[in-house]
C-alpha cells in the first residue's frame, strides 16, 4: 500500500512538472511570435514602404537611399538570424559543448554583472538532436529561475564532464549572502525541472545547497 501511493504520488509530481514545462514552452513561442510581430513583420513593412514612395519613374536612388535601405537589410537579416537561432540553436548538430557556449553567450551579453566560469571538453560523443535541444532549454530555464532580478554579485560554474558512458552536467551558482541562497534553494520549479529532465531523458537530475552556493547535476 505505501509503495503505491508512493508511486501514485511521484506520478502526479512528474504530471505536473511536465504540464509546468509545456507552459514554459508555449509563453517562449507567443513571445517569439510576438517578436516577429512587432519587430521582423514591422521592418520588412517599412523596407516595402520606403520602396513603395521612391519617386515613380525613378529608379536611381541616393547614396543616402541605398546607405539607408541597406542598413534596414542589415537589420532585418540580423533579426531573422537571431531568431533561427533561438528557435533551432547553432552547434546542435555537431557540438553539445559549443553549443552550450553558443547559447550562454546571451547570457554573458545580458548578464555581465555575473561571473561566468565555463569547464567544456575539446570534444563530445555525437547526441540525438532531441536530447541537445532538451539539454539546452534545462540549462536556461534553471539559469531563469536562479538568477537574483537584482544586481548582486553571483557567479555561475557549468562543467560538461563524461564517465564512460554516462554524461554529467554540474551548474553552480553561489550567492552573495545566505539569505539569496535559502531563498533558490527550494524553489519548486527548480524540482519541476529536474522531473522534467529526468522524463524526457531517461537520465536524472538533482540539485542540492553547499554554504553559498546551490548545486545541480544532470545525468544521461
Amino acid at each position: 500500500m505505501t509503495t503505491l501511493i508512493i508511486l501514485v504520488k511521484n506520478y502526479y509530481k512528474t504530471q505536473q512538472a511536465l504540464q509546468w514545462w509545456s507552459c514554459r514552452q508555449s509563453l517562449k513561442m507567443f513571445l517569439e511570435a510576438e517578436k516577429i510581430r512587432d519587430g521582423l513583420l514591422q521592418e520588412s513593412f517599412t523596407i516595402r514602404r520606403s520602396l513603395e514612395l521612391l519617386p515613380e519613374g525613378n529608379l536611381e536612388l541616393s547614396a543616402n537611399q541605398i546607405q539607408e535601405l541597406l542598413k534596414k537589410f542589415d537589420n532585418f537579416h540580423q533579426s531573422l538570424a537571431q531568431l533561427s537561432d533561438r528557435l533551432f540553436p547553432i552547434y546542435i548538430q555537431d557540438n553539445l559543448p559549443l553549443a552550450i557556449q553558443y547559447l550562454l553567450e546571451t547570457w554573458f551579453r545580458s548578464h555581465s554583472h555575473i561571473y561566468f566560469h565555463l569547464d567544456m571538453p575539446n570534444t563530445w560523443r555525437h547526441e540525438s538532436v532531441d536530447r541537445s535541444l532538451i539539454i539546452l532549454k534545462t540549462i536556461e530555464e534553471l539559469l531563469r529561475i536562479s538568477l537574483p532580478d537584482v544586481l548582486t554579485q553571483t557567479s555561475i560554474y557549468i562543467c560538461l564532464q563524461q564517465q564512460a558512458n554516462v554524461s554529467k552536467l554540474i551548474i553552480k551558482i553561489t550567492y552573495p549572502d545566505i539569505s539569496t541562497v535559502i531563498f533558490y534553494k527550494n524553489l519548486p520549479e527548480r524540482e519541476f525541472i529536474c522531473k522534467t529532465f529526468g522524463f524526457l531523458t531517461s537520465g536524472k537530475c538533482f540539485c542540492s545547497s553547499n554554504n553559498l552556493s546551490v548545486v545541480c547535476y544532470l545525468y544521461w
